[in-house]
């Protein structure tokens, strides 16, 4: 059997052991509020050459560190998100979905910001154009500590953290090493999706899991995967155990301490849409090594995760069952 597959019985049973007892899974990042407004065009503004989109639909979705959150209760998990919410009514709407999938809502602070909102107004299935509301300067003050105290509590009693990094403000460096050092007192798994601004912040993941481009941004120089010799001393520098390198459509690439790496082939049969796929990676990473899953096992079934996810539109999630099928039909 491939390295890239695992036995069937092998996969049932580390997705019915979530089922069997769900763990418990700390997500700490940059939360958003994703609306689609789609509709048809007829004809041209007459006040500016821009197409006028007549909207037929309004839908809200989950985004960034708050569909991480959907995805780990989609698979069966327990979830705590801890996340700067404005007070707004995008706030509120954020607040209202996740408690409708069963997220514990006392981690959501309440903040002087709106709510980061990504607005896509699109028409005959092409997206005309994305507006961005947020403000993602570094929280501070009295935030930061309502957030610190909101990683005590959930971090005591997760079995496994999540720090899902998107730039906007959450993830500053004292939130990170005391989510980190919290975790590695307690021994639990620790997955890290970082971004450029505070890339080697993140000291002692359990898998640190960047894309391509955001390892290449970090260290300034190309990833040659053909000679990946020098990925361990990023590893060291990191004081990661594993890096989980995603490529697309060319699958994944787990990298070991030892200069190991693992190839694991895309499974995705069809792409529609890329958004959100890594936050489905994330979310079935944390959970699988939860249930005392190898980081490459671990690896391998959010790789089908992912293939299944990018089938679907726009941010969504996942289940079991879909897993499940999606490895019957690879």
């Amino acid at each position: 059997m491939p390295k890239d597959r695992l036995p069937a019985a092998r996969l049932d049973a580390l997705l019915g052991a979530v089922a069997k007892r769900p763990p418990r899974i700390a997500v700490i990042g940059d939360a958003m509020l994703d609306l689609y407004l789609k509709g048809d065009v007829d004809r041209i503004s007459p006040e500016a050459p821009v197409p006028i989109v007549r909207v037929r639909e309004r839908r809200y979705a989950l985004g960034g560190a708050a569909n991480v959150a959907q995805n780990v209760l989609a698979l069966g998990a327990r979830c705590e998100l801890i996340a700067a919410v404005g007070r707004d009514t995008a706030g509120s709407q954020l607040r209202e979905m996740l408690a409708e999938r069963g997220a514990e809502p006392r981690g959501l602070v309440d903040c002087d910001r709106p709510t980061t909102t990504k607005t896509r107004v699109v028409a005959r299935n092409q997206q005309v154009v994305r507006v961005d509301e947020e403000v993602d300067a570094d929280l501070s003050g009295d935030e930061i500590t309502r957030v610190l105290d909101a990683i005590t509590r959930a971090v005591g009693v997760a079995d496994a953290l999540i720090l899902e990094d998107y730039n906007k403000g959450v993830l500053v460096p004292q939130v990170i090493r005391a989510a980190i050092a919290a975790a590695r007192t307690r021994g639990m798994p620790i997955v890290v999706d970082p971004k450029f601004r505070n890339f080697f912040e993140f000291q002692g993941a359990t898998v640190f899991k960047p894309n391509r481009r955001e390892l290449e941004g970090a260290l300034g120089a190309e990833v040659d995967l053909a000679r990946a010799d020098t990925l361990p001393a990023v590893l060291a520098r990191l004081d990661a155990q594993h890096l989980l390198l995603t490529l697309s459509e060319h699958g994944m690439a787990l990298i070991a301490r030892d200069g190991t790496v693992e190839r694991i082939a895309t499974t995705a049969r069809e792409v529609y849409d890329v958004v959100g796929a890594g936050d489905t990676v994330t979310a079935y990473l944390a959970a699988m090594l939860a249930v005392q899953a190898t980081p490459l096992e671990s690896a391998i079934i959010a790789n089908y995760a992912a293939g299944v996810e990018v089938g679907k539109a726009g941010a969504a999630t996942v289940s079991p069952d879909e897993i499940r099928e999606a490895y019957a039909a690879h």
